[in-house]
């Protein structure tokens, strides 16, 4: 009896989505913090019950963009969800901080999570980045990359930690303005800086000659 193929994740040319397809490319990722860059804007300009109907419409609205683009919904309903408990919390609390706390909270869970994974030797880096792609997760054999995306990892849990550290000192001090710009501050542009020493540290493991025998 033939014994079956060890299972591996789908390519891009497989009939089974990839990670970054079922988020909905990188415009569904998009898609799913417009609500969140609403809301700190208009409650910068505006008032607390504008600035939560605003993040609302906004994000119903780019559900209903993607709908008549027939573009997957899954980014933009997790949006509007997450939007929708935010503005719950700062609606019955009456506080604009109440908005950032489910963004506290994820981003505490996530530092945790990719700590973990780095412990465990299942550095989150590389499953997220072979996940997206599609390539499988057949890297953690070669013991460079598992080095690699271990010190990647630990990049990660950084960026969130210091979301946490930073953000949650101006909740703790109802500083709702500069929440709102670190908020927007500590987005992207970590995100960027994160996804950067990624590539870099597998780039430079995978162009290093193999050790010798």
């Amino acid at each position: 009896m033939t014994p079956e193929p060890p299972h591996t994740v789908a390519g891009p040319g497989s009939a089974y989505p990839t990670m970054l397809q079922q988020m909905g490319g990188i415009s569904g990722i998009v898609a799913s913090t417009i609500p969140v860059v609403v809301f700190v804007v208009a409650n910068l300009l505006l008032d607390l019950r504008p600035a939560v109907i605003a993040a609302l419409v906004s994000g119903v609205a780019i559900a209903g963009w993607r709908l008549a683009r027939r573009q997957a919904l899954q980014p933009a309903i997790s949006g509007v969800f997450g939007v929708g408990i935010a503005a719950f919390l700062a609606y019955r609390s009456g506080e604009a901080r109440a908005f950032y706390l489910p963004g506290l909270i994820y981003s505490a869970a996530c530092g945790l999570t990719f700590l973990v994974s780095a412990a465990v030797r299942w550095p989150l880096a590389g499953v997220i980045w072979h996940g997206i792609n599609g390539d499988g997760q057949g890297w953690r054999r070669d013991p460079r990359l598992l080095r690699a995306y271990t010190w990647a990892t630990l990049l990660w849990a950084l960026v969130f930690v210091a979301r946490v550290v930073v953000q949650g000192l101006l909740y703790r001090y109802e500083e709702e303005t500069w929440l709102g710009i670190a908020r927007l501050a500590m987005g992207y542009p970590l995100v960027g800086v994160a996804l950067l020493g990624t590539i870099w540290a597998v780039r430079r493991v995978r162009r290093a000659p193999l050790p010798a025998a």
